[in-house]
């Protein structure tokens, strides 16, 4: 008996408009000073090499778990509201990254890891930031670390990394 594959269906609906509402916790840690954040994830584009080869390897937007921690390549945006600084460019960071995810037990169901790198506005300042990141509970739950070498902004970020879709 032969069996088919499908697509898994998934298409924007009421409750991935709320999940994608849901903000991840941040902890920047500067030299002097730690700043507080929440911060959203957008995947404009994720390539999955780690799915059936006979599916649909490209996702836009709405990327289902197994796709992205079973192994893939993804594009992001981030912004971000740190609730400490002077002025509104104190406060909001904009990220726009690439990031790689690989699966580690059970194709990264139980546990994944990512590594990746960034650019990011903060201040009227442009870094860079380099990440790693380990994921558990079909990816839904994460710790990532970054770190920037720029100058200006040079300090390290952790994040608890709150994600469905």
């Amino acid at each position: 008996e032969t069996q088919s594959l499908a697509e898994a269906g998934i298409s924007p609906d009421l409750a991935w408009a709320a999940s994608q509402l849901i903000p991840s916790p941040t902890w920047h840690l500067y030299a002097d000073d730690t700043r507080f954040g929440l911060r959203w994830q957008l995947t404009p584009l994720l390539y999955s090499f780690g799915r059936n080869r006979r599916l649909s390897p490209w996702r836009s937007l709405l990327a289902e778990p197994l796709a992205r921690h079973a192994g893939a390549l993804e594009i992001h945006v981030t912004p971000e509201y740190l609730f400490s600084g002077a002025g509104i460019e104190d406060h909001v960071q904009l990220t726009g990254g690439v990031r790689a995810y690989f699966p580690l037990l059970h194709r990264g169901e139980y546990l994944s890891c990512s590594l990746g790198g960034s650019a990011f506005t903060l201040g009227g300042e442009v870094a860079a930031a380099y990440e790693a990141g380990l994921y558990t509970l079909f990816g839904v739950i994460g710790v990532q670390v970054a770190y920037s070498p720029t100058r200006a902004l040079r300090g390290t970020t952790l994040t608890l990394n709150l994600r469905y879709f």
